[in-house]
């Protein structure tokens, strides 16, 4: 059984920066795709950026230059790096597979909100 927990997300000031968490279990992580995820609030849950299992990234345009997404297999943990924060970033962040998972399986998410 596959589990995912996201962590890191808060409240943060338009420029700055968030480091989101995403430990995964019941998976051989080291083989997925990992994916990171969001949804605004009235808007649909949006792709944000992938990372393969040996290191290759590809982002969405509207984050690209500002987050940076890794990963670390021997903890079995994703991140994601978010600097230059816009309120448009604001939302619930989510990991999961790349493409997700064909359960409909989401974890709980994190909330980020980007305001003054």
């Amino acid at each position: 059984q596959v589990l995912l927990v996201e962590s890191g997300g808060g409240l943060v000031q338009p420029g700055g920066s968030l480091r989101l968490s995403c430990a995964a279990s019941g998976t051989i992580f080291s083989a997925r795709i990992m994916g990171w995820y969001r949804q605004a609030p009235g808007k649909r849950r949006e792709w944000v950026a992938y990372i393969t299992g040996s290191g290759s990234t590809v982002y969405v345009d509207s984050v690209k230059g500002r987050f940076t997404i890794s990963r670390d297999n021997a903890k079995n943990t994703a991140y994601l790096q978010m600097s230059s924060l816009k309120p448009e970033d604001t939302a619930v962040y989510y990991c999961n597979f790349f493409p997700p998972m064909p359960t409909g399986y989401w974890g709980q998410g994190t909330q980020v909100t980007v305001s003054s």
